[in-house]
């Protein structure tokens, strides 16, 4: 997997909000943090709300105004992070796997279920209706999450460096480019590279909302259902999320290629998201991985 699978996967968790968020595993320097940016930048004309690693739940889903109680003795709500990016469009966490389980928990409930409680006085007052983005990223080399919370995750992609050396060259001299021309435009001068560069941006952005748009219209048949099921059970993934995820995930993927129904050949481009995470060897603590011989498993079982 690398930066086309990290591509995709957020294009997914925007297409459908329920999948549970994405997760974004790779050492630094593999640029992790500048994708989920970007994407931001180009879906929503802003960077995403960032979640602070020292983050307390009053900050997360809001509280009371501490001048308010404390100066005037009125309890007047301020609101918290969640709905922020629910204005803003997506909720990104720096080194999730750092962060305390409980706030990740109540980030991911409400992900799952769309569903802000909100308490007053120990009394559920309030439910609001939440849709954004969900990212996390980790260093594998800081400790994983715990199991219970990376089932929860509804797709995972792992970002490595770039080995190849032709590819690692049209990296830097993207990034040598992409100076040079705001360098130019700052002096007054226009960049063709930035004019071509928006424009591919508007078309892949528009192309995104059109998929969000068909995404509910988009059917999964029995068996495409059952393919879902088989693969999960091959892996032997826990529980019935991974069933539900797969589906979602798939139907996410149909949109994107503007097909009316769920195929197996989508299933197979999500598989590796859904299932790496939820494999049983991760479950107990090993290492998350994919190889080829997942891969092809995954083909044979869906007889690609």
């Amino acid at each position: 997997m690398g930066q086309e699978a990290l591509k995709l996967a957020l294009e997914l968790a925007y297409i459908a909000p329920r999948l549970g968020g994405v997760l974004i595993s790779g050492q630094r320097g593999t640029g992790k943090s500048t994708a989920v940016r970007a994407f931001a930048q180009m879906m929503h004309g802003e960077l995403p709300v960032t979640l602070p690693i020292n983050a307390t739940e009053d900050r997360v889903v809001g509280g009371w105004k501490i001048d308010e109680l404390m100066i005037n003795s009125k309890p007047v709500r301020q609101e918290g992070l969640l709905e922020d990016a629910d204005r803003k469009g997506m909720l990104y966490i720096d080194e999730v796997n750092l962060l305390d389980d409980h706030i990740v928990n109540i980030i991911l409930d409400v992900t799952s279920t769309g569903v802000l409680v909100v308490q007053r006085e120990a009394q559920n007052v309030e439910e609001k209706q939440l849709s954004f983005t969900l990212v996390g990223t980790m260093n594998p080399e800081e400790g994983n999450l715990r199991p219970q919370l990376l089932d929860r995750f509804g797709v995972m992609v792992n970002v490595s460096a770039e080995e190849k050396p032709e590819k690692r060259l049209k990296i830097l001299q993207t990034v040598m480019d992409f100076d040079e021309a705001l360098m130019a435009e700052k002096d007054g001068q226009t960049s063709d590279y930035l004019v071509e560069a928006e424009a591919e941006n508007q078309e892949l952005c528009q192309s995104l909302k059109d998929a969000k748009a068909q995404f509910y219209n988009v059917k999964v048949p029995r068996k495409a259902a059952e393919s879902c099921v088989k693969l999960t059970q091959a892996f032997e993934a826990e529980g019935n999320r991974g069933d539900y995820v797969m589906a979602l995930a798939a139907k996410a993927y149909a949109a994107r290629q503007s097909a009316k129904q769920v195929a197996n050949k989508h299933i197979a481009e999500v598989a590796s998201m859904v299932l790496q995470h939820r494999q049983p060897e991760v479950m107990q603590g090993s290492q998350i991985s994919w190889n080829e011989e997942d891969t092809d498993k995954v083909k044979e079982i869906l007889k690609l």
